[in-house]
């Protein structure tokens, strides 16, 4: 078996032991055919073991020399004599477990029953469509240990610092099992109140844990233990300087809910505090949450706080912020709570978001600067997205900001495709305005006109249920516009439609650079360019990492502005956003501006590209077919003339002009082109 097999292989499924099993949720065990196997004594030989079988990847030697050995006159030396040990424990007759190629370094676990690995694979397939059983049996793999129990080795800081974040890790995973079983259970459980219990013991400060279990006393008519577990959760609370206000509230909910008690409207008096805990919030969409963590830098020989790091969270929550898609906490409780030392994990739990964004970065030789990113989703533990990023550091400043923008648009991108794909999963009749709204954009981007229409029906949806939520407003706006442009419905009332939404949407909420975005595009249909060009630059000004802004700016100049603008427009809407639903216009724009730059050839290239999109539409096929033919590239453009023909045939280019406002210039470069076509 090869190194690269072995690393995917880590990656599966653990399968039912055939070989070894090895258990790390606790302290490190290794077992084959149910009889325990002696370990060496030695911690670094554990710890190696420990680090190869949770590798995603076969580290190299020198890596692990860096790992595991604190400056030894012979490291190399050392590793090959760990090895050694590892293989009198784990080969056997014919079976050599531990290997090499050339500088990596192995295990193979193809047969093997890993507990973390097992744990792992669960959160990768979903912990919500698990049964309970198997919930059950994830709960009992961690029992009551850290992971790699008593396995640390003060003298090697690289090792301390991937283990502190394993266990982190793994907490978190634990914690989202516990969740989930407990939602699974019957409430009256007296298995869920001890799952409740060991839930809060992980995580003190998880508001839905703490809610459970006050609930479940309720529910028992425990109300002395609900009243004693409410003090002593206030203290805790206070003495970390945040509000328990909420759970004040959710037990005398509780306990009118199923102890018949009569809540009065006397404030609610505990040993440390009075309070009146606060009436339940009107219900309006709810924003999907994130907290972004300081970043930790993690330079030899800088300090683990400030400078770049805090500069880099404090520039990405400013910016997410401005894009109004998601709730985002404030700087201030994040900086509190890195002072406390509190991890990313547990931050999220704490403060109740969705998710939470972390990340370190790491000064080179030669100016190379090395940021990684992750961004976890707090309920089920689960990496969403994770991004390593190189530069150089010639201009600090300019640098860092294209790391920020880059870092800024992929976050609230994956944000958008996790509550869209966890929208999809819901019954419609149960969607909430924000799911309602997640449920249309999956629609919307689909381009047929049966889809535009369910995706009109869920923004109006999201506005029925909550009428000062923008973002729907702009998406019915949007659907309208596909109306008028691609001629499914009666134009002129569309464009009327399209402009309607759009100003209702920029009534809800003005400082949404949606909401800018979509009256620009609504006043562009209407002819009106420079009122257009205004509105999406003020979208860009209030959101400068909107990149649908950035996009639309190219597609009214590419059409009869600037081409230079347009090109530098589209560019920076594909480094903001390179996977977006909308990149086969940001692509056409391209082609169309190089087009009035006398550009044929690369106007051609551009134009396949944007063709190529699963999701573009005829008219983007259109202007791929002009720039191959003005390009000289006939027989493509003959394709696509005859794909287009089998697609809708009496379309013309007569068709694209009107969809489009085309400046005289590149009109009459498209009916030459059109031409071409029509006589070769």
């Amino acid at each position: 078996m090869t190194v690269e097999s072995l690393a995917q292989a880590q990656q599966n499924e653990t399968r039912p032991a055939a070989g070894l099993t090895l258990r790390l949720l606790g302290p490190l065990a290794v077992s084959r055919a149910g009889g325990g196997l002696a370990l060496p004594p030695s911690r670094k030989v554990r710890a190696l073991l420990a680090y190869l079988v949770m590798a995603a990847r076969p580290p190299t030697r020198s890596a692990l020399c860096e790992m595991l050995f604190d400056l030894p006159s012979d490291p190399k030396g050392e590793l090959r004599w760990c090895l050694s040990k590892l293989r009198t424990v784990l080969d056997e007759p014919g079976r050599a477990r531990v290997l090499t190629d050339g500088d990596a370094v192995a295990v193979d676990l193809s047969d093997c029953s890993v507990d973390a690995l097992e744990v792992q694979a669960a959160l990768r397939h979903g912990l919500a469509s698990l049964p309970v059983d198997r919930l059950e049996a994830l709960a009992a793999l961690f029992g009551h240990d850290e992971f790699l129990e008593g396995l640390d080795l003060p003298r090697s800081p690289t090792f301390s610092s991937w283990l502190v974040a394993e266990r982190r890790r793994l907490r978190a995973a634990h914690a989202a099992v516990l969740e989930h079983w407990v939602q699974a259970l019957p409430a009256d459980s007296d298995i869920a109140l001890a799952a409740l219990e060991r839930w809060l013991a992980l995580a003190p400060f998880d508001r839905r844990a703490h809610e459970g279990l006050l609930e479940s006393l309720a529910l028992r008519n425990r109300l002395r233990e609900g009243d004693e577990h409410l003090a002593a959760a206030a203290r805790q609370h206070e003495a970390e300087g945040q509000d328990w206000a909420h759970l004040a509230f959710a037990w005398r909910a509780a306990k009118a809910r199923h102890a018949g008690v009569k809540i009065s409207g006397s404030a609610l008096v505990i040993e440390t505090a009075a309070v009146v805990p606060p009436e339940p919030p009107i219900a309006v969409a709810k924003r999907a949450s994130l907290a972004v963590m300081p970043f930790v830098d993690r330079t030899p020989g800088v300090a683990l706080r400030g400078g770049v790091g805090d500069g880099m969270a404090h520039d990405i929550i400013t910016r997410l912020s401005k894009l109004r898609s998601m709730f985002v906490i404030a700087e201030g409780t994040m900086f509190a709570l890195s002072e406390r030392h509190v991890d990313s994990q547990d931050v999220g739990r704490r403060l109740n978001v969705d998710y939470v964004a972390s990340g370190s970065l790491r000064r080179g030789a030669n100016a190379q600067l090395q940021v990684s990113v992750q961004l976890t989703e707090t309920r089920t533990a689960q990496v969403v997205w994770a991004e390593e990023f190189q530069v150089r550091l010639d201009d600090t400043f300019e640098v860092l900001d294209q790391v920020g923008n880059r870092i800024v648009t992929s976050i609230a991108n994956q944000v958008e495709v996790a509550e869209r794909n966890r929208a999809i999963l819901k019954n419609p009749n149960s969607l909430n305005a924000w799911e309602a709204h997640h449920r249309g954009l999956w629609h919307m981007v689909r381009f047929t006109r049966e889809d535009n229409d369910q995706a009109r029906h869920f923004f109006q949806t999201a506005v029925r249920l909550d009428p000062t939520f923008a973002r729907p407003h702009a998406g019915i706006s949007f659907t309208h516009f596909q109306d008028a442009f691609l001629g499914w419905r009666d134009r002129e009332a569309s464009i009327g439609l399209a402009y309607g939404a759009a100003s209702e949407g920029l009534m809800a909420d003005e400082r949404d650079p949606a909401a800018h975005w979509s009256l620009g595009r609504a006043m562009w249909l209407q002819h009106k360019q420079d009122q257009a060009l205004q509105e999406l630059r003020a979208a860009v000004d209030l959101s400068p990492n909107f990149a649908l802004g950035h996009y639309t700016l190219g597609f009214v100049h590419a059409q009869s502005g600037d081409p230079t603008i347009a090109i530098t427009e589209s560019d920076h809407a594909r480094d903001l956003s390179p996977m977006d639903p909308l990149l086969f216009g940001m692509l056409a724009s391209k082609a169309l501006a190089l087009l009035r730059l006398g550009r044929f050839e690369e106007a051609a290239d551009f134009g396949v590209r944007s063709a190529s999109r699963p999701n573009a539409h005829i008219h983007i096929r259109a202007i791929a077919m002009c720039s191959l033919a003005l390009a000289g590239r006939m027989p493509e453009a003959k394709e696509y003339a005859q794909a287009i023909q089998r697609t809708e045939a009496r379309y013309s280019v007569e068709d694209l002009l009107l969809a489009f406002r085309m400046g005289g210039d590149v009109e009459a470069l498209l009916r030459k082109a059109a031409a071409l076509v029509a006589t070769r």
